[in-house]
């Protein structure tokens, strides 16, 4: 067979750190062009992966050969580009949060529909060892109940690691749309959702802006959740954790607790009621300082699904519940009341 034409909207951090060494490494693959508004990035990446560079991405969709697209841009651009790929006959792989509002992620799952295409998103938190022996535990009954959850997912912010640095477009609203939230709080709505195999039905938040003094997104948030069955809990997110990056979740059941990359060594540790703790080192979550080493499986789900003709692991729709999750937190926070979803 021959290998997959992909290509690479938006040539800053994510797509340097993992898209394009993650299609490198995947056999089926062969990244034919990449596209960024910045010239000299693109042709930088151009060169490196042997592609064609272009700086605008009409251009590039009108390109015959290019079966597959990942959409690294910008949050407000997600929906308008993946539109166009999927009209363009594209399969698309977009970055989270899949958009800026419901209604335009709708029109992106529509458009997926109309063009018979797969649309994924890439929330990579579900391929991690840790999140999915959890949710193993938790389905075969052996955590029982859950009542409660905490979650975290915090670091000093996008300018240690975007590629514009302070200047970054995450800062920006209207590049951005949410902050913190957006960048950091969906990958834990997305996860939550995942381990627990629940929809949030109430929101209630308290968003600010306190440690960016260049920013008009919000980059702390604390967030209390409620699912269908009554599980509640607290989903923190922000860009003021100076130190170490936290990207940690903790469950509390009826018979254990489980910790996840809540221990530098161990990914998971299960407390059981009894006393025994069960430790699994399962491999790490991926952080932004392990230089992009590690794999975050979301090329290879995204290849796999176009070449074996399958649903993606994580749908359109599923980014869509998890963005509404970060939607009702916004709104919460701005009218002071719980939002039901």
């Amino acid at each position: 067979m021959s290998k997959l034409k992909v290509a690479v909207i938006g040539c800053g951090s994510i797509a340097k750190n993992r898209h394009l060494p993650e299609y490198v490494n995947n056999k089926d693959v062969e990244i034919v062009a990449v596209c960024d508004i910045v010239a000299e990035r693109a042709k930088e990446f151009a060169d490196l992966y042997k592609a064609t560079a272009y700086t605008r991405y009409e251009e590039l969709l009108a390109n015959p050969s290019i079966d597959a697209v990942s959409v690294c841009t910008p949050n407000y651009l997600h929906a308008p580009i993946s539109i166009a790929a999927f009209q363009a006959g594209k399969h698309v792989l977009c970055e989270k949060p899949m958009a800026t509002s419901r209604s335009d992620a709708e029109n992106m799952i529509k458009a997926a529909q109309e063009n018979d295409k797969k649309l994924m998103i890439a929330h990579n938190q579900r391929f991690v060892p840790s999140h999915q022996k959890a949710r193993q535990l938790i389905e075969n009954g052996e955590v029982g109940k859950i009542y409660s959850f905490r979650t975290t997912f915090g670091h000093g912010g996008p300018e240690g690691w975007s590629a514009d640095g302070a200047e970054s477009w995450f800062f920006k609203k209207e590049q951005a749309f949410i902050g913190a939230m957006g960048d950091l709080g969906v990958h834990k709505t997305d996860l939550l959702r995942f381990i627990l195999d629940e929809e949030f039905v109430e929101v209630g938040a308290f968003i600010e802006t306190s440690a960016k003094s260049n920013a008009d997104v919000d980059d702390t948030a604390v967030c209390v959740l409620k699912t269908e069955s009554g599980i509640i809990g607290t989903l923190a997110a922000s860009w003021s954790y100076v130190s170490k990056e936290d990207n940690s979740t903790i469950i509390y059941g009826e018979n254990a607790i489980l910790r996840l990359e809540d221990d530098p060594v161990n990914s998971l540790v299960v407390q059981y009621k009894s006393g025994e703790v069960v430790k699994y080192e399962l491999g790490g979550i991926q952080t932004n300082d392990s230089g992009g080493q590690t794999n975050t499986q979301v090329i290879d789900q995204f290849v796999n699904a176009i070449i074996q003709d399958v649903e993606p692991a994580v749908l359109g729709e599923e980014g869509m519940k998890s963005l509404q999750i970060v939607l009702s937190a916004l709104e919460s926070s701005e009218t002071k009341q719980i939002v039901s979803l």
